[in-house]
């Protein structure tokens, strides 16, 4: 089986004595190297793409979800698009503020609404199936919901009190230098009481 090797590229060539003129040499021979391509799989970005996963963030529905449709990056992917480009990241962020929103507004339609669904009770005299209101699940539907959002947003929708004080309501510490007084006052308060100072 014979030997097949690449070509080497043609480079520039000293050209021989009798065809310099002056200084310079006389370029014969000149061969184009066409840019090197990019390793890798092309990019899905677009920005039609972009605003559909912003539109549906908004609307509170899971970035792992959207990224599940067959025409949507990995959300991995979708990731990497937020590292390297700073607008898409903060129209990202303005989705998604509008997004928790969404989730809140959501737990009050949960709340109001009924579910009704079967439920099956076993007893004594067999089994029987009756058609009720499925309070646990949507007390859990609401629970998971506020939960993530304390999470994702603690300032705006997080349980949480302020001991330390943050910029909005910072610490105010107040002092009394005035011990002395205190003294006196807490042994005069003993004298009264008949104990010794």
């Amino acid at each position: 089986m014979p030997e097949t090797t690449a070509k080497p590229q043609k480079r520039l060539q000293k050209p021989p004595n009798d065809q310099v003129e002056g200084n310079l040499p006389v370029v014969t021979d000149i061969t184009l190297v066409a840019p090197k391509k990019k390793i890798g799989r092309p990019s899905k970005y677009t920005p039609e793409l972009a605003a559909e996963i912003c539109m549906r963030l908004s609307d509170g529905e899971p970035l792992r979800k959207i990224c599940r449709d067959e025409h949507m990056p990995e959300w991995r992917t979708f990731y990497d698009w937020l590292a390297r480009d700073k607008e898409l990241s903060a129209q990202v962020t303005r989705a998604r503020e509008a997004g928790y929103q969404a989730m809140a507004e959501e737990t009050l339609e949960i709340a109001d609404n009924f579910h009704l669904g079967q439920t099956e009770v076993l007893d004594d005299k067999g089994s029987r199936v009756t058609i009720e209101d499925m309070l646990g699940h949507r007390k859990l539907r609401i629970e998971t919901r506020l939960k993530l959002l304390a999470c994702w947003d603690p300032s705006k929708y997080g349980n949480r009190t302020v001991v330390a004080g943050d910029d909005k309501n910072p610490l105010v510490v107040e002092t009394s230098f005035d011990v002395f007084g205190e003294v006196l006052k807490y042994m005069s308060m003993a004298k009264l009481d008949g104990q010794p100072s």
